[in-house]
């Protein structure tokens, strides 16, 4: 849940305006943490929930039995895949390792041609500004190209994280690295 009140509030926020909305959430199909409030926020609103998880987790008691569909896979690869293919967007908040992963999965993903989804940060209380700092580094070294940046939606407000994501545009593709089916 993170050291930070805010941090669950803004779970929270997203889950209410992922339902108000009229949107459904695919994620990974946990009951704890920042997600599974996301997850509650979401049903509580009569928002659609679909939870996709590892078997090894689901076994383990950590999956979200109240979920709408609960999708179990044998693993983290069919996991990320499975969310991918389900998802309309992406919206990432506040979380630790696993959180980072598979954002920079999702950003190489979009500039490999995987998909052309909307990306979303909810930098809450500044969360994500180191991030944002070394990402705009590594495009003034030469590393990232200033398009790959222009994939994301940065915002502090859940509210308007969320409808931002649903009026955005992704920028034109450069090229198509790969296919789905080659990946």
């Amino acid at each position: 849940m993170g050291s930070h009140p805010a941090y669950a509030d803004a779970a929270q926020r997203v889950g209410s305006a992922i339902a108000t909305q009229r949107m459904g959430l695919v994620y990974g199909g946990g009951r704890v943490g920042l997600m599974g409030v996301v997850a509650d926020a979401t049903l509580a609103g009569g928002g659609q929930v679909v939870g996709v998880i590892p078997d090894p987790l689901a076994t383990k008691e950590v999956a979200h039995r109240g979920v709408t569909e609960l999708i179990v896979v044998p693993g983290m690869h069919e996991r990320k895949a499975k969310m991918a293919e389900r998802a309309a967007g992406f919206l990432t908040l506040p979380g630790g390792v696993g959180t980072l992963e598979e954002f920079f999965e999702i950003i190489t993903w979009a500039v490999l041609g995987l998909h052309r989804k909307p990306i979303g940060i909810l930098n809450v209380e500044g969360y994500f500004d180191p991030l944002l700092t070394f990402l705009d580094s590594a495009i003034a070294q030469g590393f990232v190209r200033p398009a790959h940046r222009e994939l994301m939606v940065v915002s502090d407000d859940p509210e308007a994280l969320v409808a931002k994501l649903l009026d955005h545009t992704m920028p034109p593709r450069e090229r198509q690295w790969i296919k789905p089916d080659e990946s």
